[in-house]
């Protein structure tokens, strides 16, 4: 049997720092591979990105601007399906049509908006409020707008393996920016050591893991947020009020889709102190950090104690 060797491959992909590691018979075949993987990840970019103009997503929120309807295809339709679930599940929580609340929060600026332009922009929000009958969505609410960002690098991950699996490879680690998926463990059958980023500790881990295949996400106040007056307002906001969610620093979840990983993290960052106890009833794998600094995390997370 040939042997296999690792090869590692950095890119750059939807504001990330991203690499890929499989395990092929020779470099000219990772390379191929490599190749084939990473511009599945640019095509997701391409198609859902809202920087991008001519992108699809930008498409339907020219649409929804000014009201009307837009057919989309089968990949669009499983994203909205997978949003719509994940936002009745939630209790209207996760919600893609937040992302309008950027509008009055600029992390560029050490500064907290009005409630007065809060108040403007939330009766742009609420998925419930855009009708989606496959394959046609319907706004009725002139103004409105979706946002992928909460899902769109999580399934990106998961094509990306996909893609690795379809061309053969069976050893593998996917990381796009911290949104991982294993693809396989390593050929000597030893699993991926994954090391979880300190929120506060920039230089330092939190916690570890060993995965054989699976995926993990995190989410966290780390990322975009400013501090004023000694309170930190981050970048993951409460649809339902328009401000920044408290209680939970960072959540990292275990789940066999990235995807699946991603929401649920994200879900629990937006109950607050509350989303622990809610991981602990769907019975999921996971760490976290309060903003006391408390470290909770289940098996097979090995919570590193803080020195």
């Amino acid at each position: 049997m040939p042997m296999l060797e690792l090869n590692s491959f950095e890119f750059y992909a939807m504001g990330s720092f991203c690499n890929l590691h499989i395990y092929a018979t020779d470099h000219a075949n990772a390379e191929a591979i490599a190749q084939s993987a990473i511009s599945e990840v640019y095509r997701i970019q391409d198609r859902y990105s809202r920087y991008i103009e001519d992108s699809f997503l930008s498409q339907i929120n020219r649409i929804g601007a000014l009201g009307g309807a837009i057919e989309v295809d089968e990949e669009t339709a499983g994203l909205l399906d997978y949003a719509y679930a994940c936002h009745q599940k939630s209790g209207g929580l996760f919600d893609i049509t937040s992302g309008i609340l950027r509008k009055a929060w600029d992390f560029s600026l050490s500064r907290i908006p009005e409630q007065s332009v809060i108040d403007g922009l939330l009766p742009l929000v609420g998925l419930d409020k855009i009708a989606w009958v496959k394959s046609t969505l319907l706004f009725s609410t002139p103004g409105m707008e979706l946002d992928f960002g909460g899902i769109g690098k999580e399934y990106a991950a998961d094509q990306v393996a996909a893609v690795c699996v379809s061309l053969g490879i069976e050893h593998g680690l996917v990381d796009l920016g911290g949104d991982i998926c294993v693809v396989g463990p390593h050929p000597s059958h030893e699993p991926w050591h994954i090391e979880i980023r300190h929120p506060r500790k920039m230089d330092t881990f939190m916690a570890t893991i060993d995965v054989e295949r699976g995926a993990i996400a995190s989410s966290g106040d780390y990322e975009r947020f400013i501090e004023v007056e000694g309170k930190r307002y981050c970048h993951i906001i409460n649809p339902l009020t328009g401000w920044p969610v408290r209680g939970l620093s960072s959540v990292s979840v275990l789940a066999e889709q990235c995807m699946v990983a991603g929401s649920v993290s994200t879900i629990a960052m937006l109950r607050g102190l509350n989303g622990r106890q809610w991981l602990n009833e769907l019975g999921v794998q996971y760490v976290s950090l309060d903003e006391e600094d408390n470290l909770e995390g289940t098996t097979p997370f090995l919570v590193i104690e803080s020195s």
